[in-house]
């Protein structure tokens, strides 16, 4: 891996940004540190493969209840399209709450997995974009 210096990143910051956004992603060495830089397309881009899958159940009181798949998301509303988007609201609170509890979430064994899952939720910029990401069963979105 072929990793810039933050001293050179830090003096050309303007240039640095303009590139990763025109030539694509760099990689940077701080001391012992190696992070990654790249834009909110290269993103969606490295993770439009990950697949959100929901699930319906039709209640007994004719309520639809929502689950998404890999994550402990339920959600029940009066209809399909309510119950997903309870979902899809859900999942973006839990994308925040990931983030801003990161090493938390991110060192617990059974949360590590979904940083991919995370860091695509928060390269969305509405929740219209976070539900187009749901695969719902044929014709139920």
């Amino acid at each position: 891996m072929t990793a810039l210096n933050a001293t050179d990143v830090r003096k050309h910051w303007s240039q640095f940004n303009d590139d990763i956004v025109r030539e694509g992603p760099k990689f940077v060495k701080r001391n012992r540190d190696y992070w990654a830089a790249l834009s909110i397309d290269h993103l969606k881009a490295a993770f439009s493969n990950l697949e959100y899958k929901v699930r319906f159940l039709e209640e007994k009181d004719g309520t639809m209840t929502a689950s998404l798949e890999r994550f402990d998301i339920v959600e029940n509303g009066d209809n399909k399209q309510e119950a997903l988007d309870l979902v899809v609201d859900e999942l973006v609170e839990y994308a925040n709450e990931y983030q801003d509890n990161f090493n938390l979430y991110f060192n617990s064994l059974n949360r590590q997995d979904h940083l991919p899952y995370i860091l695509n939720v928060l390269a969305q910029s509405t929740p219209e974009e976070v539900k187009g990401l749901i695969q719902c069963p044929a014709g139920e979105k």
